[in-house]
């Protein structure tokens, strides 16, 4: 199946989406600007929620949730079915044409276990964008929930699916789809460096040093881990603040704030 032209990655983060959030009027704008979007979308407040009323601690390492077999089931159950629904409904109520997928689905994102100290955590191993690539070419957003199938396909203790780190997920759905651009909605406002001041543009270098001087923390950690392997076959990824109304639509356009990473 032909890739088409003009694909774009975008991650919306669970915090930034709330009643003044304006990234489903971008996205169905770009849709019917001729643009491709492929959406993944976190849930991490509404997931720790959950947790907390089952009487579940989250704990994050490295900005990567900590995921057992009680908190896989109700990441799963809040990622691919609430949460995806309501975006769906969302986006559809805007005149939006989307589908709402998980990374099982068609095997789309196939991982493994390599972490224990993070449980049922995938690393992402394989993609198989037939399915991306399907909805796209009829016309469709897809809107993909992180998670995933477990290799080897059996499973094994906690079963066949595995938590991934939407940033994380969205990094490998960039390179394997060889998008035009990975942006990220996040709930800062770009990538900060010692001082808290927003670093406009981050060559990988630079991007690798801020991970290993330890500057760049918790969710950050994925976010520029996930830039660096997109970057690989992506031109640009930007980190921008989704919080702020037309977020989306200026970092595409190369305005606003936030931060770019450039190869």
């Amino acid at each position: 199946m032909p890739k088409p032209e003009a694909l774009v990655v975008v991650k919306i983060g669970g915090s930034t989406l709330s009643s003044a959030d304006t990234s489903f009027h971008d996205l169905v704008a770009l849709q019917q600007q001729g643009r491709i979007p492929v959406v993944v979308h976190g849930g991490g407040p509404v997931i720790s929620q959950w947790m907390q009323r089952q009487s579940l601690a989250p704990l994050f390492v490295r900005g990567l949730r900590v995921t057992d077999a009680p908190s896989l089931e109700i990441v799963v159950a809040v990622l691919a079915g609430l949460i995806n629904k309501q975006m769906v409904a969302a986006i559809t109520a805007l005149g939006g044409k989307v589908v709402g997928i998980s990374g099982a689905d068609g095997a789309l994102l196939q991982a493994e276990v390599s972490n224990g100290e993070l449980g049922l955590v995938g690393d992402v191993v394989r993609v198989n964008p037939e399915p991306i690539l399907g909805l796209v070419c009829s016309g469709y957003m897809p809107l993909i929930a992180p998670v995933g199938i477990r290799l080897p396909q059996e499973g094994g203790d906690g079963g066949p699916l595995l938590n991934i780190n939407g940033d994380t997920a969205a990094g490998h759905l960039a390179w394997a789809l060889g998008a035009e651009r990975l942006v990220f909605l996040t709930d800062v406002e770009g990538v900060m460096d010692a001082d808290r001041r927003v670093i406009p543009h981050l060559s990988l270098r630079e991007a690798r040093a801020l991970l290993e001087a330890g500057t760049a923390a918790g969710g950050m950690i994925p976010k520029l881990e996930a830039c660096i392997r997109a970057l690989e076959r992506v031109p640009a990824a930007r980190i921008v603040d989704g919080r702020v109304p037309g977020a989306l639509m200026r970092a595409l356009a190369q305005e606003g704030n936030g931060t770019w990473v450039t190869a």
